[in-house]
């Protein structure tokens, strides 16, 4: 559930919304995180440890006083029994219409900013690999071409039944990721290639063997595609470290893929040492 439904289901009850307004230094996490605590149930996290279990004390304290808000300065350190040698500022606030309304908007503006994941075939590894993302900050949709696939999934996970998924390709917004596992491939094929030639993708990925990717190089190369362009292709999907190609490994694998590729720090460009001029 998330913060704001919990608010608005307890709200009546009373409900404090607890809130890190700072962090800095090592925290479990980052300014902004948010949790909703009542009387006997919450929502969210702040970070979980004593942190977490201290704040919850003292929300449900003001649930009990009637207190209205409450400012903490806590340092992270052996005292709060956590060593992640940070500091935090936390605000405690008894929430009302007001809270709820802010909550709200601010998960609405945050899901209009979640990274696209274009998924193609809902067959075994596709349906797998949108579970495995559905609990995860992302607007991921799965598409496919046939009837009857694309039934029984997280309510997370946006549905389509295309009749030519390549128009999918074409219609993702700039930045988008996309990961093809198609029940055919020569339409994995199709949508590599759209999905490459658009040129801002931030990920693009497709199941297979070295032989099928090898097979996809020379046709792509033969129909003018440029081979640099290829070097963005990962295939085979979730890295070539791990043999076990059950749906629900291969998913895990590539969902890691996805987090670190469009939720992960810049790389800094390294600079060769004849550029530096040693």
């Amino acid at each position: 559930m998330t913060v704001s439904a919990f608010l608005a289901t307890h709200l009546a009850q009373g409900v404090v919304l607890v809130t890190l307004v700072a962090a800095r230094g090592s925290t479990p996490r980052e300014a902004g995180a948010t949790m909703a605590v009542s009387a006997a149930a919450m929502a969210g996290t702040i970070g979980g440890g004593q942190l977490e279990f201290h704040c919850i004390d003292l929300a449900r304290a003001m649930l009990t006083t009637g207190e209205a808000r409450r400012e903490l300065a806590i340092p992270l350190g052996p005292q709060m029994g956590q060593c992640c040698g940070g500091h935090v500022e936390v605000a405690l606030q008894r929430a009302g219409a007001p809270e709820l309304a802010a909550v709200a908007a601010r998960e609405k503006a945050q899901a209009a900013m979640r990274p696209s994941i274009l998924i193609f075939g809902a067959g075994h590894t596709g349906r797998a690999l949108a579970q495995a993302l559905a609990p995860l900050p992302f607007a991921t949709l799965l598409v496919d071409d046939r009837d009857g696939v694309l039934d029984g999934l997280p309510r997370a996970i946006t549905c389509l039944r295309m009749q030519d998924p390549v128009q999918a390709v074409d219609a993702a917004r700039p930045g988008s990721a996309f990961i093809v596992l198609s029940h055919s491939h020569a339409l994995d094929y199709r949508l590599a290639e759209a999905a490459l030639a658009r040129g801002d993708a931030a990920y693009v990925g497709m199941i297979g063997s070295a032989t099928k990717r090898a097979r996809f190089e020379s046709g792509f190369l033969r129909g003018g595609g440029r081979r640099e362009t290829l070097a963005r292709l990962i295939c085979p999907i979730g890295g070539g470290d791990v043999d076990d190609k059950r749906p629900e490994v291969i998913a895990a694998l590539t969902a890691a893929e996805l987090v670190r590729s469009l939720l992960g720090r810049p790389t800094k460009p390294t600079v060769s040492r004849e550029l530096q001029g040693i």
